[in-house]
Order: structure tokens, then sequence, then C-alpha cells
């Protein structure tokens, strides 16, 4: 339907600068889809979270493909991909997800935070689910959604009008240490904002939104979950308070699903904690089967 960017391609060609990865539009199941791919070795699939695009990956990119061949896609009705032919329903973005471990080839491993781990959970519950292993990023859909009130006023603040200080107010929310990451991103976190904030404030940016309502939202019903039938690996930040690590624990305990949790990290440890995180994700990955 819509094959649209959501964003000028200027501050995001600023953060792409220098990543090991190139950037192409390819066709997903009738998709059209913008793609970051670089590496080679083992095929992983990133999903990412609500609102956001491919970009979110840029601290743990260089270190990622350097064993794997990493496949990290901007979401259905996100950034640079369209909306499904079919419309932003479970069936077609599971078409779309498979789409994408086609052309992985060989069964990757998908890696989703928040709503993509929510796609990613729903896809490897699927009859036929091509995959070989499955890392939940503090991912929605395994309880209901019920983040601490601060965070919610401050989502919703963000949300009803999106500029620079409702997104800071957010960010506090979502960030265990906004100032550090901002010393630590360094002459990125001027273009990170101003390209999130260009997402936010893009016509496109309310199909994103029934995406995170449809996917994100509504609890995986146990026997989707059940007929999982690859590793699954949790990765958690430890302050998280949208999703918090208390659901992982009880999850973890439940299905014997294995959780590394991330200190000093609230709900984005790719971001936040980068090398903590690839720890834990390539432990997830070498684990055996």
């Amino acid at each position: 339907m819509h094959t649209r960017i959501m964003a000028p391609a200027g501050a995001r060609e600023e953060l792409l600068a220098g990543l090991p990865v190139s950037e192409r539009r390819i066709d997903v199941a009738g998709t059209p889809t913008l793609v970051l791919e670089g590496g080679s070795g083992p095929p992983v699939v990133l999903l990412h979270g609500p609102g956001e695009s491919a970009v979110k990956w840029l601290r743990i990119l260089p270190g990622l493909v350097r064993r794997h061949r990493v496949i990290a896609p901007d979401l259905p009705a996100h950034a640079g991909t369209g909306v499904p032919a079919g419309g932003l329903n479970e069936r077609e973005v599971m078409r779309w997800v498979a789409g994408l471990a086609a052309f992985a080839g060989e069964p990757p491993a998908i890696v989703g935070q928040v709503l993509g781990g929510a796609i990613a959970a729903r896809y490897a519950g699927q009859p036929g689910a091509r995959l070989s292993r499955l890392v939940l990023v503090d991912s929605l859909g395994l309880a209901p959604f019920r983040p601490a009130p601060a965070f919610a006023l401050a989502m919703l603040g963000f949300l009803a009008h999106p500029d620079e200080r409702s997104y800071d107010r957010f960010m506090r929310q979502c960030s265990f240490d906004l100032d550090r990451l901002k010393r630590e991103m360094g002459d990125l976190w001027e273009p990170f904002t101003d390209y999130n904030l260009e997402l936010s404030r893009a016509p496109g940016a309310k199909d994103a939104g029934r995406l995170f309502r449809r996917l994100g939202l509504p609890r995986i019903p146990d026997h989707v979950l059940d007929r999982i039938a690859v590793p699954v690996t949790l990765i958690w930040g430890r302050h998280d308070r949208a999703i918090r690590l208390q659901i992982a624990e009880r999850v973890s305990a439940r299905r014997r699903w294995p959780l590394h949790v991330i200190d000093d990290c609230a709900d984005d440890p790719p971001r936040d904690e980068p090398e903590a995180f690839l720890r834990a994700l390539q432990s997830a990955l070498e684990s055996p089967a």
C-alpha cells in the first residue's frame, strides 16, 4: 500500500555513516522493505521496537557483523518500510517475517525487542516457522502491558506532542542514565533525536501505532508460545519501567528460558549497554540447541 519514507534521509544517513552495513530496498512478501545488511556467517534477523527503525541497532552492528550475517529491517509501517497490501494484521505480518526468514537463506536466529519481540515470538509459534533460535529483548506480549505510571505519563505526553522536550522526558524513562548515554553517543545524539522526532511526526506514524496496538499490546496466547520449538533466550534491562524484570523472571522460571539481566539499563540494552548486550546475545546465539 504505502512505499513512502517516513523521514528525510539526511539524519539516517548521518547515523549510518561508517557502519559496516549496506542499506537497500527489497520486496518481502509483497511489502517494500528497507533493510540494513552486513557481515557473513550464520544469519541473524533484528526486529526493532515501536516507532523506531533499523537504525536503532547502530551501537551493536559493528560487533555483531564480525560473526554473523545481519539483516535488520524497518518494521512494517515504520520508517522506510511500507504497509502490507493486506493490512496491518497478524496474518500479513507473519507472512512478512516468513519472507525475511526466506531472504536469510538458512533458518536465521531472530532477535526481537519490545514490539519486535512480540512479533518474533508470534512468528516462532506459527506451524512451519523457519528460524534457528529466538532471542526476546524486553519484549512485549508475554504479559499485559502495565508500565510504571511515570513511564506511561511520559510516553503519552510524547505521543501527544512530539518535540525535543517531551522526547527528553520520555527518554529519561526509557534510559537508566540518559546523560551518560548522551555523552557516549556524542555527535550522534543530535541526529539520533532528530530522526526519531521526524518518525514520530510523520503521517505514517499512525500506521506504526496501529501495529503496536494490534501485535504489541495483546498478550500472546499460551498455546502459541507452547508451539515454539527452538531455543529461546530472554535479555532484559534490570531497570525496565515499561516491561518490568519480574515479567521476564516469571516467564523464565515457567518456561525454562534462560534469562540474561543487563545492569545499569532500562528497556533498551542494545542502545544503552551495547557491550554487555553483545556478550549476552553472543552467549544466546552460541548456546547448544
